[in-house]
């Protein structure tokens, strides 16, 4: 334990209390929007309890919010925005977001390369058993066309625009990146646009890519188009969410001849986002950062 001498108490109080103000007013200028303000479209005489957070039980464990009915966006500002932006999509099976490490500490990291992070709040739990990604592949649609509406305001340019997802968040970036304008819902003129498709995408342990019963087998949503953007994929080789199937969309990319990294490291599992275990995984952020450099995204 260290101990402050007497004499420097008020110098130590006064930065601890300038610290405190400087986070708070962080956090204050970060600007959260609704990303449906008349409301989401939910299926007539849909019902839930209301939103709640629900805290890391111990040191290992993390913080989850669920009930999420009024999805937004919430806009994490680097000191110097270099005209990138990523829209994070945290994980959490469809049923929870875990909000914080694979979310609010990812916006952080970006900003430390000049990168906006923007982190998206979808709906969960699912609403449906056979279509779990509806809703929220509508509020990723929903996020592309905000930011890109609001980029002069944010300091970002709209071609610069891409999307990073986590397990279940990394499903939804895939399909985000793979049918980016299959739209099920009634777009608003001021607030989507026609072409939601990321500049680039970053599916980190994406989950619900292969067929049930069979690793080696994409999903047949899962289809690479002419037109999709770059990729880079991060997965563990011991995951218990195959990673067969990060490896089997950078196939399909590389039959396309399109732009497309992937990283699988030997040990990892599954669910560990910014969190560290030691292990050489926990360097996934420094490998997509060198790819982000490379191709002009970060500094």
């Amino acid at each position: 334990m260290s101990i402050i001498p007497h004499r420097l108490l008020p110098l130590a109080l006064a930065t601890a209390i300038a610290a405190g103000f400087s986070t708070a007013a962080m956090a204050a200028d970060r600007p959260t929007l609704k990303l449906w303000p008349q409301g989401a479209p939910e299926k007539e005489g849909f019902k839930m309890d209301a939103e709640k957070e629900i805290p890391p039980k111990n040191e290992s464990d993390v913080k989850r919010v669920t009930n999420v009915t009024e999805p937004t966006i919430t806009v994490y500002s680097p000191e110097k925005p270099n005209g990138t932006a990523v829209i994070v999509c945290p994980g959490g099976g469809y049923g929870i977001l875990a909000i914080e490490h694979e979310g609010s500490q990812v916006c952080e990291w970006l900003n430390t390369m000049g990168v906006t992070g923007v982190l998206l709040k979808y709906r969960v739990p699912k609403r449906s058993e056979t279509d779990p990604s509806k809703e929220p592949i509508q509020d990723a649609q929903r996020a592309m066309g905000l930011v890109k509406k609001h980029a002069a305001e944010w300091g970002i340019k709209p071609d610069k625009i891409g999307i990073l997802g986590f397990s279940a968040g990394g499903h939804l970036c895939v399909m985000s990146t793979l049918h980016p304008n299959e739209r099920t819902y009634t777009q608003d003129p001021a607030l989507d646009v026609a072409d939601a498709t990321p500049a680039f995408s970053i599916p980190v342990y994406p989950a619900y890519l292969t067929e049930k019963g069979n690793d080696f087998q994409l999903k047949p949503e899962i289809k690479v188009g002419p037109q999709a953007p770059p990729i880079c994929l991060v997965h563990a080789h011991d995951d218990r969410i195959t990673p067969a199937g990060s490896a089997l969309v950078y196939l399909e990319y590389k039959k396309a001849n399109l732009s497309a990294e992937l990283h699988i490291f030997s040990k990892g599992g599954h669910g560990y986002g910014m969190k560290k275990s030691g292990n050489p995984v926990n360097d996934w952020p420094q490998r997509v950062g060198e790819w982000l450099k490379a191709n002009d995204w970060a500094n």
